[in-house]
Order: C-alpha cells, then sequence, then structure tokens
C-alpha cells in the first residue's frame, strides 16, 4: 500500500511539474542545486543539427601496419554467379558488363588473414580450406586498368575481418604515391566537422586454382582498404543504419523526374536509378523526391533548403576540404549522402579521395587535367545545388569560414607526418613487383610528388580565393543548321561582382585554334552566326571576360591523350551538310 501511495503521489507531483511548464529531470537538477540556474541561452536550440565522428574507433589503427590477405580463389556456382574465372574477373571493366548486360561475374573465395610468414592463428579464415566469400572487381572508372580493385563478400556466419564482412581493396593505379586515399581519410579523422572511415594498407597474394589444380600464391601487391559504407558502417560510427543512403554516381541535383521515382512506380527501373544515385539504405524514396523538387524549385530560398534540408555547417567543410586537398572529381559523383530515417536533413560524407593532391603529379607527367574551371568554386558551378549554395552571401561567408579553419588544421604539421610515415613505408614496395610495372611517377620523382603536397594547400587555398573575381563557366549549345547559316547559343556567365561579360569566339578544324576559320571578340549576347561549313570535324572556343580582365572558359572539354583540352567543344559536319555532335561521356 505504502508502496502505491508513494506512486501515486510522484505521478501527481510530474503531473503539477508539466502544469508550471517545467521539464522534470532538468528541473530536478535546480532544485536540488538551488544556486544553479538554467536559462534558454543555456539549451543548444539551433536548427542545424550537425553529426559527429566516435573518434574512439581510430585510436587504436595503426599507421603503419601492412595486413598480410592471402586468397584463394575457386569456381562457384552458377547460383551465386560465381561460376568464373580469375581470368574473366581480371579482364572486363564495368563498361563490358554493361554492354554484356549481365551482372559483374564472381568467383568463389576463401579469404585468409596472416603476415609473410604464412597464417595466424584465430585471424578470419584459419583452419578453414572451404570458401567463406565471393569476389568481384570494384570501382567505375578504374576498372578499366590493368590492376583491378576487388570487393571481397564474406558470406553469412562465416566470420568478419575487424567488424566487417565487406572488404574493398582499392589498388589507385594512377596514383603515383599510393597512399592518398588512405591520407585523405587519416586526415579527415582529425577534423570533428567531417566524418572520416577507418582504413588499412594491404599486401594481398592470389592463388588462382580456376587456372588450375597446381596453383600457388602470387604477390599482388599493396592495396589500401577502406572501409565499406553501408549500414554497418553507419552504426559503427554513431549514425542511423536504419537511414536513407545514397553513393552519387552521377547526380547533379536535377529533378531527374523520369528516373527518380518511388519503387512501387510502374517507371520505376532501379538500374536506371543506380546510375545517378546507389541506394545503399531504406529504399523509400520520397524524402529524395521532396528534396530534388525544393533543390529545383528556385521560388524557395536556398538558404530555407540548407536550413531545413541540409547542414550548412557539413556542406561547407565536406567542400572546404575537396578544395584544399584539391580533390577535383567531386563535383557529381565520389561522395554519399546520408538521412537519419526519421529526418528531412541530408549529409554529405566523403568518399574516394584518392584524386587529392594531384596537380604537381600532373604537371610532372605532362597530364593536362585539373585546370582551369576546375580549379577554385567554379569547379562546383555545374551542380545545381552547389551552385544555387555559391550564389548565397549566408553561404559563401560558411565556406569562408571553413577554409580559414581546415587550412590551419592541413598544415598544423600532421600532412607532414603522415606524408613521410607513408612514403618511407610504401616507396620500397612499390617499386617491386606487378606494382613496379604500372607506376606512373619514377623513383626520384616520387620523392618530389611526395614533398609538394603541402606546397598544394597553399597553392588550392590561393586559388579558391582568386575564383570568386572570374566569371563562371558555362555550356556551349549545339550548332544548329538555319538557312545556309550555322547558329550557335552558349550559357550567359556569372560573375560575383556583378561585372559585365563579353565573349569571344573561335572556330577552327584544329583544337589548338592555330589557324580559326572565324574568330569574333568583344561580343556582348551570347551567341554569333556563321556560314555553313563543308563536311569535316570542328572545334569551338568560347572564352568569357570581364570588366576587369578576369577570363573563363566554357564547361565543355575534348579529351586528347594526355587530358583534357578545355572550353572546347567539337561536332561534325557530315556529307549532307546535317551537324552532329561529338558526345562524350568523361566516366
Amino acid at each position: 500500500m505504502t508502496n502505491k501511495r508513494t506512486v501515486l503521489l510522484c505521478l501527481a507531483l510530474l503531473w503539477l511539474l508539466c502544469l508550471c511548464g517545467c521539464a522534470g529531470p532538468e528541473e530536478t537538477d535546480v532544485l536540488d542545486n538551488p544556486g544553479v540556474s538554467i536559462e534558454k541561452n543555456d539549451i543548444d536550440t539551433s536548427e542545424d543539427i550537425h553529426i559527429r565522428d566516435k573518434n574512439l574507433i581510430y585510436e587504436g589503427q595503426n599507421n603503419t601496419e601492412i595486413v598480410t590477405m592471402y586468397l584463394t580463389v575457386s569456381y562457384g556456382n552458377a547460383a551465386e554467379n560465381t561460376n568464373h574465372t580469375w581470368e574473366e574477373i581480371n579482364t572486363y571493366s564495368v563498361y563490358d558488363y554493361d554492354e554484356m548486360g549481365v551482372d559483374r561475374y564472381q568467383v568463389a573465395g576463401l579469404l585468409q588473414i596472416g603476415d609473410e610468414n604464412g597464417l595466424i592463428a584465430g585471424e578470419l579464415g584459419y583452419g578453414q580450406s572451404a570458401p567463406n566469400c565471393t569476389v568481384q572487381i570494384r570501382g567505375q572508372s578504374s576498372s578499366r586498368n590493368v590492376q583491378k580493385n576487388y570487393k571481397i563478400s564474406i558470406k553469412d556466419n562465416k566470420g568478419e575481418w575487424r567488424g566487417q564482412t565487406t572488404t574493398a581493396l582499392n589498388k589507385h593505379q594512377s596514383d603515383g604515391l599510393r597512399f592518398r586515399n588512405k591520407l585523405g581519410f587519416d586526415l579527415l579523422s582529425g577534423i570533428d566537422q567531417l566524418l572520416s572511415l577507418r582504413t588499412t594498407f594491404v599486401r594481398l597474394y592470389v592463388k588462382d586454382t580456376t587456372a588450375g589444380p597446381d596453383a600457388k600464391f602470387e604477390d599482388y601487391g599493396i592495396y589500401t582498404h577502406v572501409e565499406q559504407l553501408n549500414k554497418t558502417a553507419l552504426e559503427t560510427h554513431g549514425l542511423d543504419k536504419r537511414g536513407h543512403l545514397y553513393k552519387v554516381n552521377f547526380c547533379e541535383f536535377y529533378r531527374y523526374e523520369d528516373v527518380i521515382v518511388l519503387k512501387d512506380d510502374p517507371a520505376y527501373d532501379v538500374k536506371a536509378f543506380e546510375e545517378i544515385l546507389e541506394i545503399k539504405g531504406d529504399d523509400d524514396h520520397s524524402k529524395l523526391i521532396r528534396l530534388l523538387e525544393k533543390v529545383n524549385d528556385y521560388s524557395i530560398p536556398i538558404e530555407t533548403i540548407l536550413k531545413e534540408n541540409f547542414d550548412i555547417e557539413n556542406i561547407s567543410y565536406w567542400m572546404a576540404f575537396q578544395l584544399l586537398v584539391g580533390n577535383v572529381d567531386t563535383q557529381s559523383r565520389n561522395f554519399y549522402l546520408y538521412s537519419p530515417l526519421n529526418s528531412e536533413r541530408f549529409y554529405i560524407l566523403a568518399w574516394d579521395l584518392d584524386g587529392m593532391f594531384k596537380r604537381s603529379e600532373h604537371a610532372l607527367t605532362g597530364r593536362i587535367d585539373y585546370s582551369e574551371w576546375e580549379n577554385g568554386v567554379s569547379n562546383y558551378w555545374g551542380n545545381v545545388l552547389f551552385r544555387r549554395c555559391l550564389k548565397s552571401d549566408v553561404f559563401r561567408a560558411s565556406l569562408d569560414a571553413a577554409i580559414e579553419d581546415l587550412y590551419k588544421t592541413l598544415l598544423d604539421g600532421r600532412l607532414e607526418e603522415y606524408v613521410k610515415t607513408y612514403s618511407e613505408l610504401l616507396k620500397p614496395l612499390v617499386y617491386e613487383g606487378r606494382d613496379a610495372l604500372y607506376m606512373p611517377i619514377t623513383r626520384s620523382q616520387y620523392d618530389a610528388v611526395a614533398a609538394a603536397l603541402s606546397d598544394e594547400v597553399r597553392s588550392n587555398y590561393e586559388t579558391y580565393k582568386k575564383s570568386y573575381e572570374k566569371p563562371m563557366p558555362f555550356y556551349i549549345g549545339v550548332p544548329t543548321l538555319e538557312e545556309g547559316r550555322i547558329s550557335l547559343i552558349w550559357e550567359v556567365a556569372y560573375s560575383f561582382d556583378v561585372e559585365s561579360i563579353t565573349y569571344t569566339f573561335e572556330l577552327a578544324t584544329d583544337y589548338s585554334f592555330t589557324n580559326p576559320i572565324v574568330k569574333e571578340t568583344d561580343l556582348s549576347l551570347p551567341t554569333v552566326q556563321f556560314d555553313a561549313l563543308p563536311a569535316g570535324q570542328y572545334f569551338i572556343r568560347v572564352t568569357a571576360r570581364d570588366e576587369a580582365g578576369d577570363t573563363q572558359v566554357a564547361f565543355d572539354y575534348y579529351i586528347v591523350d594526355n587530358g583534357k583540352v578545355y572550353g572546347t567543344k567539337c561536332f561534325y559536319v557530315d556529307a549532307q551538310g546535317q551537324i552532329v555532335e561529338d558526345v562524350y561521356v568523361d566516366q
């Protein structure tokens, strides 16, 4: 009876507290401590709900560790699509699979962890002889390389490695240092405003039993393992594993109303959907559709969208990091979109950082890339969301603050220490065996490139500041033939300083524009006309110039063996005089 009376009294007290507008537990602390007062200003009422990584998960990460993995591959079965050879796995790219209209081939595998002396008791695969995983290639453009990246998926109830059942091994054949991706995530792990992923260097040995019964382990060299960003990783990093997670394959945040539809829509095509956004979490796309509709509704201020559907800190720090490390190929891919299940807010999570700090290496190898509009904020101008953000004074102020903060962070000594450690660790290994055959730089260039990374941060910082002074890039339209004359229209270039812009138009039969057929300067309107042309290949170049004399080229580019010819559009005139656009999809 006494217990019942006590319970009733407690309930009555709580009811009175509610009537008084009090909040129970918080007020109890005040009553117990009469000298303490709580005011509204003491409570975080910010509408930007930041996400934070779990720093503890990186504390045991050994940055000089090279894990040895032994992978035995064998024929599997048709049901799992593993009835293929290791040669097939290493022959086809993802584009070959698209052309063939089949899923990526897999093989059965036995993954075992050890060291250079053999297997280690207690580690994954020890004492096993039956397959415990499946293996397939991973990546997009990198799948064209001779040295493939691999996705190793451990089967249910067959164990795990460091809490993970998916092992993503990246070769980074085009990375002359072979440690840029790990370096990027290690730097991110020290930035509170951004999430990172756990990374490890791996030395892989492969025994290919699909080639015959006498197979032995072969040294496949150095890889970087990056924690797979999936539901397990979300939970590990303190996020909502039930939430929405999309890998951005190529998304410029247009509405894509013909493809981005609900899964019960008759028009729903998951393959077409995932060419834009790969589904890694909840597949109810209604929240994503609401977001894209708002982003493309120009009657809604971008500040409102940032407040209601994003975290301005998250986007600012993500973009600032990419700008300072020069990770160019992030305009419309190579990142993830994450949203907690019961929230309308989306966050950008970093992915694929092996493109950082490439400018000094490109200069040494003669590669024409990462220049012109791919420098500074103009790199993000082709993306609807990022373009709207950059037009906002509020966002630019937030981005400026993030740039200044990260500039100091990246030059606090950690970058130099990581580079020194990884160079000394990997250089002796990547110039031997298979890796040496595909290294894009020489031993002496390796040291020069590694030594230049801090200078690239400084250069990228200055480039960011200057990029606001230039006009923004624009797209050139497709020429049209009308009554014996060819007409051309291009987009109007944008000026942050609201300066008048004029254009120079050039037409030539070679992309160097040594002897242009037509050249018109000081055009105030984004259009030009010229006479019909005989059959052949032609090149157009349009350059915008503001009142201060700063120039910018078009988004369009022409691909050559050593990179891009920026600001240039190619087209053909056929034997009937019709114009045919040269279409190239950069993948």
